[in-house]
C-alpha cells in the first residue's frame, strides 16, 4: 500500500475506493481547520503537539497518544508547535470495517462507544507504539504475490490489538473518570450548553447574557481553550449533527430545523462547504 504524505489524499483515496488509507504526516502539512469526513479516523501522534479538539473535548498531545475519531465527530488540531508535528493518521472507509466484523467481533467499537467517561484517546505504551509502527510499516511495504490477503490480515489484525486496548482503558475509565480533557471551567459550561441547545439559534448576545460575561470575553476564552471560534464550533457541531440525521433517513428540512440553521439556504451552503456534496446526494450515499 502506498503511504501518502497528505492527509487530504489519503482521505480522498479511502473514500473513492471505500478501504483503509495511510498518511505519515510532517509539519511541512498544514492542519486543516474544525473538520468532518465521511471516514472513520485514527490518529497516532509521534512528536506530539499542543491539543486536540474532538467534538466537545480538548486533549493535550503526547507522543504515543492516539485517537479514535468517527465520521460525525468535528474535529481540529491546535496551538501544534509547527517545527515537529509527526504523525500517522489512518483513513478507514465505515462499509469496509463494517466487513471484518463478526457476530461477536465489532471492530467499529472504539470508533462508536461514546458514554460519558469515555476518551477518545489511549496512551500507548512504548511496546505497543513499537507494534503499531510495525504495523504500518509492514502494511505499507507489502509487494508480491498475496500482498493484497496479507494486507488485510494485518489491518485486521492491527484493528484487533487498537480495540482491546481501548476495552482495557474503558474499563480503567470507568472506575476513575480521567481528567485527560478539561478546559477552563467557564468555557466547559458555555460548550455544555451550546450542545444541549444546538437545535436553537445561539447568539452571542445571549451566551453573554447566560453567563454574565461581556462577549469579547466569551470570544477570547473560548478561542484560548479549544483553538476556535465560537461561530466555527457551532457550525462543525451543526454540521456533524445533520450527518448523524440525514443517515437515520430524516428528511433534509427535519434536519436543517433540528440543528439550529436560520434556513434551508444557509444549511445548503454551509453542509456542502464542509461534506464537499449537497446534503441530498449525502442522503443519497449514506442510506444505500
Amino acid at each position: 500500500m502506498k503511504e501518502f504524505n497528505s492527509c487530504k489524499i489519503a482521505i480522498e483515496e479511502c473514500i473513492s475506493k471505500k478501504y483503509f488509507a495511510i498518511a505519515h504526516l510532517h509539519s511541512e502539512e498544514k492542519t486543516m481547520n474544525m473538520h468532518i469526513h465521511d471516514c472513520y479516523e485514527i490518529y497516532f501522534s509521534i512528536s506530539g503537539g499542543k491539543q486536540f479538539l474532538i467534538g466537545n473535548k480538548a486533549y493535550k498531545i503526547q507522543p504515543g497518544d492516539l485517537f479514535f475519531i468517527n465520521q460525525y465527530e468535528s474535529h481540529y488540531i491546535t496551538q501544534i508547535n509547527q517545527m515537529e508535528h509527526e504523525r500517522i493518521v489512518l483513513s478507514i472507509h465505515p462499509d469496509f470495517l463494517k466487513e471484518l466484523c463478526t457476530l461477536h467481533t465489532d471492530l467499529q467499537y472504539c470508533f462508536h462507544y461514546r458514554e460519558p467517561h469515555v476518551s477518545h484517546r489511549i496512551i500507548l505504551d512504548k511496546e505497543k507504539q513499537q507494534r503499531f509502527t510495525y504495523f504500518i510499516h509492514k502494511i505499507t511495504t507489502l509487494n508480491g504475490y498475496a500482498a493484497d490477503v496479507l494486507e488485510r490480515a494485518l489491518f485486521t489484525e492491527l484493528m484487533v490489538l487498537l480495540n482491546k486496548t481501548f476495552l482495557a482503558q474503558c474499563r480503567e475509565d470507568a472506575e476513575e473518570i480521567p481528567s485527560s480533557c478539561q478546559y477552563d471551567k467557564q468555557v466547559d459550561l458555555i460548550l455544555e450548553y451550546m450542545n444541549q441547545n444546538i437545535h436553537q439559534s445561539i447568539t452571542m448576545d445571549e451566551l453573554a447574557s447566560k453567563f454574565y460575561l461581556s462577549k469579547s470575553y466569551i470570544c477570547r476564552i473560548f478561542k484560548a481553550s479549544t483553538g476556535t471560534t465560537v461561530n466555527k464550533y457551532l457550525t462543525a457541531r451543526r454540521i456533524s449533527t445533520a450527518k448523524v440525521l440525514l443517515t437515520e433517513g430524516k428528511s433534509i428540512n427535519e434536519v436543517w430545523e433540528r440543528c439550529g440553521f436560520h434556513d434551508y439556504s444557509n444549511f445548503l451552503k454551509a453542509f456542502t462547504k464542509a461534506v464537499g456534496i449537497s446534503p441530498k446526494k449525502y442522503a443519497l450515499y449514506s442510506t444505500k
